[in-house]
C-alpha cells in the first residue's frame, strides 16, 4: 500500500476509535488480519428506524490510491433497504462513487451509512424490489426490514418475533424444499404472500 494511504488510514483508524460515536458504540472499526487495506466496520441501527437495535458489519477495502479514490464498502450483514442489495450487500451511495473527496474519511463513510439507514433514497435504488415495496407499501417494508434486522443483525433475547412471518417461512421451506434464507427473500419480495412467493420460486 502506498505510503500516503498507509499514513491516512493509521490516522483515521485512531480518529474513529477516539470519536464520540465510537464511545457511544454507534460506530467502530477493526483491522482484518492486521492489514490496513482490509477493515471491518460496524454501525448500529439508528433509533426510530426498522434497524434500531441491530449491529451491521461492513467489509471495507482500501485501494492503493486512497484517499484520492473511495474505499470499496459493502454490507456483510444482510439488510432490507432500498439502497443496499439484499443479495450482495452492495451499496448505492454517492460518496462511495463520484461524490468522493480526498478530505473525506472512514468516519465520514460510517456516519453516512448510518444516515442512509435513517433516510433511504428509493428513487436511486440499489435493490429495485425493496425500493418498490418501500414506495408502494411502506408499512410492509418497515415490518420486513425490522424482521431482517432481528434475524441477521441482533443476538440473544433482544430479537423480535413475528409468528406470522416465521410460520410462512417454515411453510415455504416445506413446500419448495428451499433453505430459510431463500424462503425469507421470496416472501419478503412478494409482501409475505405465500402463494406469490411459491410462484416466484417456481418461475
Amino acid at each position: 500500500m502506498a505510503n500516503i494511504a498507509t499514513q491516512r488510514i493509521q490516522r483515521e483508524f485512531s480518529e474513529v476509535t477516539k470519536s464520540d460515536e465510537s464511545q457511544k458504540n454507534l460506530i467502530s472499526i477493526e483491522l482484518v488480519n492486521n492489514s490496513l487495506s482490509d477493515l471491518r466496520g460496524y454501525i448500529s441501527g439508528p433509533p426510530d428506524t426498522p434497524y434500531e437495535g441491530g449491529i451491521f458489519h461492513l467489509d471495507i477495502k482500501i485501494p492503493e490510491t486512497y484517499p484520492f479514490n473511495p474505499p470499496k464498502v459493502r454490507f456483510l450483514t444482510k439488510i432490507w433497504h432500498p439502497n443496499i442489495s439484499s443479495v450482495t450487500g452492495a451499496i448505492c451511495l454517492d460518496i462511495l462513487k463520484d461524490q468522493w473527496a480526498a478530505a473525506m474519511t472512514i468516519r465520514t463513510v460510517l456516519l453516512s451509512l448510518q444516515a442512509l439507514l435513517s433516510g433511504a433514497e428509493p428513487d436511486d435504488p440499489q435493490d429495485a424490489v425493496v425500493a418498490k415495496q418501500y414506495k408502494d407499501s411502506y408499512e410492509m417494508f418497515k415490518l420486513t426490514a425490522k424482521h431482517w434486522t432481528s434475524v441477521y443483525a441482533m443476538t440473544g433475547f433482544d430479537k423480535w418475533r413475528y409468528p406470522d412471518f416465521d410460520y410462512k417461512i417454515q411453510r415455504l421451506m416445506e413446500i419448495m424444499k428451499v433453505d430459510e434464507d431463500r424462503a425469507r427473500v421470496a416472501l419478503s419480495s412478494n409482501n409475505w404472500d405465500l402463494e406469490k412467493a411459491t410462484q416466484s420460486l417456481l418461475s
